[in-house]
């Protein structure tokens, strides 16, 4: 049996793999908060490279930030019934506003509040709250807000990135003047998510809407971009929804139209959160440990200088930092590792961790003008003059992003079925295992009386796609006339 860093494997516990590849990495903790993670640094620089990402895209496509309160009185929350149902039972409440002794030695809430605020599961009546002051006129349209915060959902069952009580995210809030306006910003949106976790994440996604009974609660459409992981599951990555009016009248947000009548806003909002990590995690990730896209890795190439004594170590750590500094010329992410362990335990440290290119550099080495060069995706290594691996790194950085994406492309698309009767989809979701089998593409009815097929093989409609999906058929759930196919799967 081969032996390897991360156990159990894959295939012996799926679930546990995971726990093991974030420990390893040195990603992120429990905190004593429960549902609550610590993001340590290394989990934190893969968050910040997408905050930067993205954020330079929203900003590109005319979005500015702001930010607005954690706390929303509970009225804001009620404006909006269908909204309020939908999060009801996942909010935390602050009913007091301050603790006084209790007598016993220890403390106890006192000081209740007129009001209780809820800690912000998201943000749209509180936003509403502000646009609704902010637009009075058609001129003040369209309003394209961006904010980067935290969040709070109580899960009564947590995992680290994938669901945790509270995490990080971003969440656009836009207004506009005509519905047209809204549903252009809510699929340009849905295409930059898209575009963005295909070619930064190396994450192919299939991009669809929601079928009625997934929508986000008060909204009038919701579109996704949906990824499988390694153990054939789904995972929702990034969301996009038109609100209509509904908000809008809700929050009081009208404005002076160009004809002088008073109208209601269109609106939007859409987001992805640190979530966005568990699925980095689960697609790339190998039974050694994390494998990042190098446009992902906090790090893109580390550098283990090999030496016995401190003679050799002035020698090698001089050739290292030149090998460096050419490098970052080039503006990739470089770490020369200087702690004293063996070269063993360096290099598997850095394999946990995923970093795409581990560069070894020994006094042989430094007399040939080499370097050995580790690659994470494959675990090949091979030597190369200094030279052309400073010309060719760019190249092999680029090689390895295409690499990991074509991998994780085909072990979806084998994993897509195409199922023609009820029959066939029972037994396609029979397993109880924690390895899923993959998607299945049907044609379906968006209605919720299909609920009623899936719901006991723990199985959910994620998507109905919205590309290659214009021809008709009959539901294999109720042999009704359908005009779109539908993916299903077991999913996070």
């Amino acid at each position: 049996m081969t032996k390897t860093a991360i156990t159990p494997t894959r295939n012996e516990n799926y679930p546990e793999w995971y726990q093991q590849v974030i420990s390893a990495a040195d990603l992120a903790e429990n905190s004593s908060v429960r549902g609550c993670m610590v993001i340590k640094p290394w989990g934190y620089g893969i968050w910040e490279l997408i905050q930067q990402d993205l954020d330079k895209r929203f900003k590109k496509t005319g979005h500015v930030n702001a930010y607005f309160p954690l706390l929303i009185p509970l009225s804001n929350l009620e404006k909006e019934a269908e909204h309020v149902e939908g999060f009801a039972k996942e909010c935390a409440v602050v009913t007091h506003h301050r603790l006084v002794p209790d007598g016993k030695g220890g403390l106890k809430p006192d000081g209740e509040l007129e009001e209780p605020y809820v800690i912000r599961p998201t943000s749209e009546t509180i936003i509403g709250e502000s646009f609704a002051k902010w637009v009075q006129s058609y001129r003040d349209l369209p309003l394209l807000i961006n904010q980067w915060a935290n969040v709070m959902r109580w899960e009564m069952r947590t995992r680290l990135f994938l669901r945790t009580s509270e995490f990080l995210w971003q969440e656009g809030h836009t207004a506009h003047a005509t519905a047209e306006e809204a549903v252009v910003e809510t699929k340009m949106i849905l295409n930059l998510y898209a575009k963005f976790v295909e070619e930064v994440m190396a994450i192919p996604v299939i991009i669809g809407e929601k079928p009625c009974f997934e929508r986000f609660p008060g909204a009038v459409n919701t579109y996704t971009i949906e990824a499988m992981m390694q153990d054939g599951k789904a995972l929702q990555s990034g969301t996009s929804h038109f609100l209509g009016q509904n908000f809008a009248k809700a929050s009081g947000i009208q404005f002076l139209d160009q004809a002088g009548q008073m109208q209601h806003a269109w609106t939007t909002s859409w987001g992805v959160s640190t979530r966005l990590i568990g699925g980095l995690i689960m697609t790339h990730s190998d039974d050694d440990g994390l494998v990042l896209p190098p446009r992902m890795a906090p790090q893109q190439i580390v550098i283990l200088p090999i030496y016995r004594n401190e003679e050799q170590m002035q020698q090698v750590l001089l050739y290292c930092e030149k090998l460096q500094t050419e490098l970052e010329a080039k503006d990739l992410r470089v770490y020369i590792d200087k702690r004293d362990l063996n070269g063993g335990e360096k290099a598997w440290s850095w394999i946990k961790k995923g970093v795409p290119l581990r560069i070894e550099v020994g006094l042989r080495d430094i007399e040939k003008n080499a370097v050995m060069v580790g690659r994470r995706d494959t675990m090949s290594k091979e030597s190369m003059s200094c030279t052309e691996f400073v010309n060719q790194a760019i190249d092999l950085l680029h090689n390895i992003q295409i690499n990991l994406f074509n991998k994780a492309k085909a072990f979806r698309d084998a994993r897509i079925n195409d199922i023609a009767s009820l029959a066939e989809f029972n037994q396609f979701f029979a397993t109880e295992e924690n390895l899923s089998p993959g998607f299945v593409n049907c044609y379906a009815i968006d209605d919720p009386s299909i609920e009623e097929f899936i719901k006991p093989l723990k199985v959910t409609a994620r998507c109905i796609p919205l590309q290659n999906n214009d021809h008709a058929g009959v539901c294999i759930f109720t042999g009704k006339p359908a005009n779109k196919k539908m993916i299903f799967a077991k999913a996070y």
